[in-house]
């Protein structure tokens, strides 16, 4: 089929307008991804400094915490591995975040979170810190936003040979 170069730049001009479309959409996406990731770091450090009681609420129900190597798995014991913990201040110094491509997650809306810093936890040195976490959007009946919560979270100490 021979098609005349009017309609030929025509079609190109729509091809190129929908692949600016992707981009833009991507960017907002991403964008969002980054706002949402800042607002949930805030939250989930504050709650483990000040609130910890409340830090499973962030939690899948069935959700795994691996923290340096050794599994956590379920609201009840999430709960007691925190509350065992000594009390601490996290300083996060690095936060970087990316939406997770839906073809991968089943098309469920996930965010990948890492985030790195110091700790110091009551009657222990400070400590350098790296923690990974998969963040999934639950519909809210009342809200067009998504509330986030952790599918998987992954703590480890990094801690160098000087």
């Amino acid at each position: 089929m021979l098609v005349c170069p009017a309609e030929q730049a025509q079609c190109r001009a729509v091809l190129r307008s929908c692949d600016d479309r992707k981009v833009w959409d991507f960017r907002t996406h991403v964008d969002q991804s980054c706002r949402y990731s800042e607002e949930f770091v805030n939250i989930y450090y504050d709650c483990m400094d000040k609130k910890r009681r409340n830090l499973t609420r962030l939690y899948l129900d069935k959700s795994t915490l691996v923290w340096n190597g050794n599994a956590v798995s379920g609201q009840e014991a999430l709960s007691e591995f925190f509350e065992s913990l000594p009390s601490s201040e996290f300083q996060v110094q690095t936060l970087d975040c990316q939406p997770v491509h839906e073809q991968a997650t089943q098309g469920q809306t996930t965010l990948l979170v890492v985030t790195g810093g110091t700790v110091k936890f009551e009657g222990n040195k400070q400590r350098f810190f790296n923690q990974n976490f998969l963040l999934t959007a639950q519909a809210t009946p009342n809200n067009d936003q998504p509330v986030w919560k952790i599918a998987s979270d992954c703590f480890r100490f990094q801690d160098w040979n000087s």
